[in-house]
């Protein structure tokens, strides 16, 4: 008979997520992911099957957790150059509760050149963001906040090139203030 699992897997994905995120894919050792979990190895390995299993698990939990207040966002009715403002602010605003960067600009950089899968669901999710970009760009030019002669898709990567970039400083050690000044100057070149 199978024992009951004793610890929430919602929270040691969490878990797991935060020390990927700290270390990335390739530095974080099956040691590194008990510590930050509570698990044993043998635990990890029964739930999870794998490092990957886990990896790819906290990924998506952390395109969840970090997609829905964009998507919140981008879909209120403040107007477009208001939306786009406030997904530059949260950027900026990260909390010091989390890791520096971001967790999918660094698998990008760390996995989706040599990594198919990784690649797909990273690129699948940063359309999923672009389009959402898109939308908003595209009201804003037909309520005449942003200029209407601009191509929106490239408006779009214009706005997710710098959010990335922003993610990178942060990662960097870029304080808050230089944070808000690559926002601002972004809002300016719209």
């Amino acid at each position: 008979m199978a024992r009951p699992k004793e610890f929430d897997e919602h929270r040691a994905v969490d878990a797991a997520m935060r020390a990927f995120w700290s270390a990335g894919y390739e530095a974080t050792s099956t040691q590194d992911l008990c510590a930050a979990t509570g698990l044993g190895r043998s635990s990890i390995y029964n739930t999870f099957s794998s490092k990957r299993d886990l990896f790819d698990r906290a990924l998506r939990q952390y395109m969840t957790t970090k997609n829905a207040p964009l998507f919140d966002i981008l879909d209120s009715d403040a107007p477009a150059r208001e939306r786009i403002a406030g997904v530059l602010r949260r950027t900026a605003d990260a909390p010091d509760t989390e890791p520096a960067g971001c967790l999918v600009v660094n698998s990008i950089v760390e996995l989706a050149p040599h990594d198919a899968a990784a690649r797909a669901v990273l690129a699948a999710d940063g359309e999923r963001r672009l389009d959402a970009l898109t939308a908003v760009v595209e009201i804003g030019q037909r309520a005449g906040e942003f200029a209407a002669d601009r191509d929106a898709r490239a408006i779009a990567q214009f706005l997710t090139a710098t959010i990335s970039g922003m993610r990178v400083a942060a990662r960097g050690g870029a304080d808050h203030a230089t944070l808000t000044a690559i926002a601002e100057t972004a809002m300016h070149c719209l």
